[in-house]
Formats: structure tokens, sequence, C-alpha cells
């Protein structure tokens, strides 16, 4: 699951300064994604040190954390109509790569549990 997760933080990496960038590099809010993308990145480097547990447990958070965060700016700008700007094509997108990823993360916790389960019984 570390790869999982280093993998994921690259992308939001690219994500967040491809936003940057293309924003016109105007507010530094463009690199929100990209400061998710470095916390899964160093924490996917942690879990592959040895016993991944925590730091995957905590990774699972930070894409949650990511993952409700754009909901924010997306209902209201879905909601009012807003056009499709740099800014919320960039949040749906981390709203999404997020979402995977705490997905990805939950079934990895349960086949864990299951398979510890089948060990000792």
């Amino acid at each position: 699951m570390s790869k999982v997760s280093i993998g994921f933080g690259v992308a939001l990496i690219v994500l967040g300064v491809v936003g940057y960038v293309g924003g016109g590099a105007s507010s530094v809010t463009g690199l929100i994604p990209a400061l998710f993308g470095a916390a899964l990145v160093g924490l996917g480097a942690w879990g592959s040190r040895g016993n991944e547990k925590t730091p995957m447990h905590i990774a699972a958070v930070v894409g949650l954390i990511g993952f409700l965060a754009p909901l924010s700016r997306i209902v209201p700008g879905l909601a009012g109509g807003a056009e499709l700007s740099l800014a919320l094509i960039t949040n749906i997108l981390m709203f999404v790569i997020c979402g995977v990823f705490v997905a990805l993360c939950v079934k990895s916790f349960v086949d864990a549990r299951r398979a510890r389960a089948a060990s000792a019984g």
C-alpha cells in the first residue's frame, strides 16, 4: 500500500503544479493538492521502510480530508451554475483522486483484517 500512496501522492503533486501554473501562478491555493500529495508521498516512504500500518492509517486520514475539503468549493460551484474553471476542475480531480485512494485504503485494511483473522483461526 506504500507504493499506492506514493503514486497517488505524485498524481496530486502534478495536479497541484499544473493547476498553479495553469492558473497563472496567481494564488498559492492552487498548490493545495500538491501539499496533500507531498504528505502522501512522505507517508508512503515512511511505510515502505518497515511496518506500514501506522503511516498508511495516517495516509488514509490525509486522503479523507483531501476527499472532503474540495466539496466546499465543488458543491457551491456546481449548484450555483458556475462555469467549469480551472480551479473547479482541479477541485473535482482532487476529490476523485483522494476518493479512489481512500477506497483503496479501506479495501486494503479490510483485506488485511480478514487475512489476520483467517491465519489466527
